[in-house]
């Protein structure tokens, strides 16, 4: 038997975008492994309750993006 040593890179990346009141908003946790991303999840924050993880792949956080930037598009307050 052989000694097999593995080293892996792991980065957790932490992002949170909330309201001005700081009391609802959502994270977006993304996993790097050895430079890629290997997981990307989205919660929902309301106070201090934070929903289940949802994790979504490369396709569908393009998708995210386009629908963001579509809502961004249009003036408003909201």
């Amino acid at each position: 038997m052989a000694l097999r040593r593995q080293k892996n890179n792991i980065q957790n990346l932490n992002l949170i975008i909330a309201n001005e009141d700081e009391k609802a908003g959502m994270t977006i946790d993304q996993t790097i492994l050895n430079g890629k991303s290997a997981a990307v999840s989205f919660r929902l924050v309301n106070g201090g309750r934070k929903s289940a993880a949802v994790k979504l792949d490369r396709q569908a956080c393009a998708d995210l993006l386009e629908a963001v930037t579509e809502i961004l598009a249009t003036d408003g307050d909201f």
